[in-house]
This record gives C-alpha cells, structure tokens and sequence, in this order.
C-alpha cells in the first residue's frame, strides 16, 4: 500500500508556500479527513481482543525465548497493586483493544487520538510542531507524515497517514503479559475508505519492531467504522485483567 513514489508532509507543505505566503499547516494539507468518532472492528482474532487471552499464550506473535520467560511471569494483581493496569493499553496494543477513538486536532500542527477503552491518549506530532521526546511512557513520542502518490484524489486510494513511534516506557503488547521492550519502534500507516454508501472505514497497519522480545516485525491491520457522533461514547479506566 505504501510502495512507490509518494509526496511526504513537507511537500504537501510547501504547496502553499509560493509567492510568498507561509508554508501550509499539517491540517491544512491533510488529504483526508479522519477527525470524528470511530469504533473497532472486531473481524480477526476475537478470541485475543475481546477477552484477556490465558497466561503465556502468544499465538501469532513472533514471540523470542526471552519474550516467553516475562510473559511467563504476568500477575495482573501484581501490576494492580503497583499502579500499571496500563500496561496492557500503550501505542503497540491500544488500537486492537475493543475501544472507541476519537480523532481530533490539538492543534495545527499535532492530531489527537483519545480512545474510551483504558481512556488514553496518542499524540502525532508533524514536522511543524517541533515537538521533541519527554519521558518515556506507554504511548510514546509518535511523528507524523501525509503521504500521497501523485494523482491521488483526496480522501481516496493513495493517500495516507504515516505514524513511527519510539520512546516507550515498557508494556504489553497483549493485556495477557506479552511484553515489549523500550526498544520497540512501530510504525502505522492510516488509511481512509468511503464506500459507495457512505460509510466510512478507518484502515490501520501496524508493524512492530522489538530486537528484545521479538524474532521479527509483529504485523497486524486493524479495521474501524466512522460514527455518526459520540453517543456511544464510554470512558472507562484501565484494568490489569
């Protein structure tokens, strides 16, 4: 999906900077509208996303020895009582979770995802935000870029949002104790579907990368459908369980 020749978010920028007048904003080079409330689609391994799996099972995760022995380890009462019932919610789960999203822009130059389920928040930093990693924590430092192969039309086929994440504090990639490391690097690609009806359809693509607990790249695509409003929105706290 992303191969090929692609403009990336500088040079979508700099199509409103001729003449004189300032470079365009990230929001105002979006080629897709993706703000708005969006729910998950659960069509792939409900049995790992919709219930917390049993201890040590990491199927379909290219899970390492080193990866097994910690996952061997998971106590969710344990993590409880020290205050991390979060670290089944970071950036390299959150989106797999059965959560709502909520897409917004905090300004500009960053776009917001809140998600009900766990209520955390991921911002994506674009170039023109000059943001620079903090501390480390589960959803991480994420930048931001458009892309889109020339001719593209706008909202359609061609045109993407490219997310790389670095800088995480320590989780879960399932809430059942399957870790990831501070050496995890993601990377997501976000893509929009309109169908004939109207619906609309959020694709993600997810690779994960981590040399500590993984053999390879965990790859996984995610599904949700756009909604009308935030009716059914529902925030409720993270649980080790």
């Amino acid at each position: 999906m992303v191969a090929g020749l692609l403009l990336s978010a500088p040079a979508l920028a700099q199509r409103g900077g001729r003449g004189g007048q300032p470079p365009q904003t990230a929001r105002a080079a979006s080629p897709m509208d993706i703000a708005g409330y969006w729910t998950a689609l659960i069509t792939d391994d409900w049995q790992y996303r919709m219930i917390t799996p049993a201890k040590g099972d990491a199927r379909h995760i290219p899970l390492n020895n080193a990866g097994q022995q910690v996952a061997g380890q998971w106590d969710p009462a344990a993590d409880e009582a020290a205050g991390l019932a979060c670290k089944g919610y970071g950036a390299p789960s959150i989106m797999r979770l059965p959560t709502r999203i909520n897409v917004t822009w905090e300004n500009d130059e960053v776009l917001r995802i809140d998600t009900d389920f766990g209520m955390q928040t991921r911002l994506f930093n674009f170039p023109g935000a000059n943001a620079r990693p903090g501390e480390r924590s589960w959803q991480g430092f994420s930048t931001a870029a458009w892309e889109v192969r020339p001719g593209a039309n706008p909202g359609g086929p061609g045109a993407s949002l490219k997310v790389d994440t670095t800088n995480l504090r320590e989780g879960y990639l399932r809430k059942n104790g399957i870790p990831f490391s501070e050496e995890t690097f993601m990377t997501e690609y976000y893509n929009l579907i309109t169908e004939d009806d109207g619906a609309r359809y959020l694709v993600i693509q997810t690779y994960v990368k981590d040399p500590v607990y993984l053999n390879g790249h965990w790859v996984r695509t995610l599904q949700y459908r756009r909604e009308a409003d935030g009716s059914k929105w529902n925030p409720t706290p993270c649980t080790a369980y």
